[in-house]
């Protein structure tokens, strides 16, 4: 059973890596770049400020460092180093036969992604946070778009993927349960309501906000990665 899902698993990754387009190589390898979406984080605390009291904002910027610290700790420090699962850039069964870009081969085990569970713990904590639907839907985007590259550039199989994101999932539950518990503790919950605000207390005017952030950035990288394979 596990070597058929394995095996599965091998067939899927071969179809969704790489590509013969200079452009998707140099859109996907700017995806996968953690500072890449430094914009759109500060877009996020922006909205987060404005909208709470500074007890609240605190306690939003620490569950946003306790989730991704859990994600990359559980996935990087504990499963990877017990699983050992080789990833496609150093298994000898794909070494010479898988797309790679500018030669980024990622450490040596793979399973599971740390970038599937950092991004899609944060999009489930944020979301949850946020209580919107537009603004879920982008982080959710954003989540599936940054987990992809990592398949694209042929350091990560889709099992890896799918299992970091479930990882993801639960960690973005458990601590936005906690910062649940300590905003009701605090005495931090809705400051307004009102039609223009989500049943959590942000405008919703503001989520557009995060929306043209995100697909301002990716728009961006696509004009970017045209001049690059014009060049």
């Amino acid at each position: 059973m596990i070597k058929d899902l394995i095996n599965l698993d091998n067939r899927i990754f071969l179809q969704l890596n790489g590509s013969d387009s200079v452009f998707w190589d140099s859109y996907m390898w700017y995806v996968t770049q953690t500072v890449t979406w430094i914009p759109l984080l500060c877009v996020l605390l922006l909205i987060v400020v404005k909208n709470s009291q500074w007890q609240r904002t605190l306690l939003f910027v620490t569950g946003l460092g306790l989730t991704i610290l859990l994600a990359d700790r559980i996935s990087s420090g504990l499963i990877k180093p017990m699983v050992h699962r080789w990833r496609p850039t150093h298994d000898v069964t794909f070494l010479h036969t898988i797309d790679t870009v500018f030669g980024y081969t990622g450490g040596r085990f793979g399973f599971v992604s740390s970038h599937a569970a950092n991004t899609f713990a944060l999009f489930t904590f944020v979301s949850m946070c946020l209580r919107n639907r537009l603004a879920a839907l982008c982080l959710l985007l954003w989540a599936i778009v940054s987990s992809y590259s990592r398949v694209y550039l042929g350091v990560h199989y889709p099992g890896d993927i799918l299992c970091g994101a479930i990882l993801g999932v639960l960690v973005g539950f458990i601590v936005y349960a906690l910062y649940n518990c300590a905003s009701r503790h605090l005495a931090l919950g809705r400051q307004y309501y009102s039609t223009a605000y989500t049943s959590s207390g942000f405008l919703i005017s503001d989520m557009n906000m995060l929306a043209f952030a995100l697909f301002a950035t990716y728009s961006l990288l696509f004009i970017f990665s045209a001049i690059m394979a014009l060049l």
